[in-house]
């Protein structure tokens, strides 16, 4: 009786500490997400002084950056609520090994996709630091926020590789 409710404070904390992650991420991509879209910039587009804003639109690096962002959201609310269920009830949603798969795996390609769009923003921002403003500045910070994201997708897809082995045995 001792060793299950062992395995069971073992689970408890392993399945808390994976919903923490997510919840960082969660917190992180939504403030990534809110950054990328509030930020535009005044141009002047004529003799005239009539203004025009620029957004994420305009620019590649950031347009890719927001699909990340959307993205990693929909895949982190998704394990969110999976991650929510296990502690809520002490069961996996999907419980087979290919459900310890498709954790692992997701996890390990959203990581690498929400790098991706950070370092999209940083490299097309070191192109443009002749011109730095506050357009730029507000990109830095989402993709910082976005760089952050990934080091707690990243630590998830650790936490659930641990459960491979385990599963692969019995």
């Amino acid at each position: 009786m001792e060793n299950t409710t062992t395995t069971h404070s073992k689970i408890s904390t392993f399945s808390f500490t994976v919903l923490l992650l997510r919840v960082l991420t969660f917190i992180f991509l939504v403030m990534a997400l809110i950054f990328i879209s509030i930020d535009t910039l005044p141009i002047e587009t004529s003799d005239y002084a009539v203004y025009e804003e620029i957004n994420f639109n305009y620019v590649y690096a950031y347009r890719y950056m927001l699909s990340t962002i959307v993205i990693g959201f929909a895949y982190n609310l998704l394990q969110m609520g999976f991650s929510i269920f296990t502690v809520v009830s002490g069961k996996r949603v999907l419980s087979s090994y290919g459900g310890y798969l498709f954790d692992f795996f997701g996890d390990q390609i959203i990581s690498y996709l929400l790098i991706s769009g950070s370092a999209a923003e940083f490299g097309y921002d070191v192109e443009r630091r002749r011109v730095t403003n506050s357009f730029t500045e507000k990109a830095n910070v989402s993709a910082s926020l976005l760089l952050v994201g990934f080091l707690f997708t990243a630590t998830a897809s650790i936490f659930t590789s641990f459960a491979l082995p385990k599963k692969a045995i019995n």
